[in-house]
């Protein structure tokens, strides 16, 4: 018999040791995946329309894979392409808007210094006066660059406290010099205090306020008015200018963005992103919205004051 026939620990018809098995094992088929990689099929042989199927899967994980590839090499260039565009800018800052108040100031200077004319006293009094608005509008400009790069790093110290609206708002009006015929207020007295640094909040005011100002039309008051909303306070600030398109709003908040401006000569193009920093850095929002009618509103949200509120002076991370 068959069993009779096989030789102790062998199997009958053949000579393969005993725990291996003589099945032969089935063939791989190996698609390529353009140069990127290799697909292994083991399995029998595939008919011509399973291999076209085949070939059509293929080219689909070739396409995914590139485009994987695309993203990250994208998402690598993005951070630098980002530097290398506020690396310009920057460059074009220094090189035009600090280079005009520091030759205004150069200029004053020298004419006070000069022995070879004769000058009056209404003439230095004149001189004088542009040299210090000149060198207060530098240092202006010197300090929103440094204010830009610690919120970059993150390094902005921020202290909060309870503070009433209009500790701030009216202050800010007479840093502008801005009076009832140029801004209309409307602070109502039961408006919650916000949890904010003041210092920071002002400044984020006077750029808002800035901002209006210079978009609204001749004859035309900006508005800035107050309202509660939960455990919020919103505080907006109005102008009935040409506005800015919705799909265009977060670009206003961009450094060195200038977006709606014609005259090149309003500064470092920053006030809107260091008022958006500032606000943020304390907790806060700052929004883009429609004025009713036409128009931008800028709209700062914080924290109302609530028992629990951070002691005045204690300082946060932004």
């Amino acid at each position: 018999s068959a069993a009779d026939a096989a030789a102790p620990g062998g199997t009958a018809g053949g000579t393969a040791g005993p725990g291996v098995s003589d099945v032969a094992a089935p063939p791989a088929t190996m698609v390529p995946i353009g140069s990127r990689a290799t697909l292994e099929l083991t399995g029998p042989d595939l008919a011509a329309s399973e291999r076209r199927l085949l070939s059509v899967i293929a080219s689909q994980i070739d396409a995914a894979l590139e485009h994987r590839d695309l993203a990250q090499t994208a998402s690598e260039l993005g951070p630098l392409e980002e530097a290398d565009r506020m690396r310009s800018a920057l460059l074009a800052a220094v090189g035009h808007d600090l280079r005009r108040p520091l030759a205004a100031a150069t200029t004053a200077i020298s004419g006070l210094r000069a022995t070879d004319i004769t000058l009056t006293d209404s003439d230095r009094t004149e001189l004088l006066a542009t040299a210090g608005e000149s060198l207060d509008t530098l240092a202006s400009l010197v300090t929103n660059l440094l204010d830009v790069s610690r919120l970059q790093a993150g390094a902005l110290a921020v202290s909060l406290g309870p503070v009433d609206l209009a500790d701030v708002v009216l202050p800010a009006l007479d840093e502008l010099g801005l009076g009832p015929d140029t801004v209309q207020l409307d602070l109502p007295v039961e408006t919650a205090p916000v949890l904010a640094d003041p210092g920071l909040l002002q400044r984020a005011v006077v750029n808002l306020l800035t901002n209006a100002i210079r978009f609204s039309p001749a004859g035309t008051p900006a508005r800035v008015s107050a309202s509660r909303f939960a455990d919020t306070v919103q505080l907006r600030i109005m102008d009935q200018g040409p506005g800015i398109p919705a799909d265009r709003r977060g670009d206003v908040f961009v450094p060195f963005q200038r977006l709606g401006d014609t005259d090149n000569a309003t500064g470092l193009g920053l006030g809107l992103a260091l008022s958006k920093g500032f606000v943020e850095g304390m907790g806060g929002t700052l929004e883009a919205d429609d004025t009713p009618g036409g128009g931008l509103t800028m709209v700062i949200t914080l924290p109302a004051v609530a028992s629990t509120a951070v002691p005045a002076g204690n300082e946060v991370s932004p």
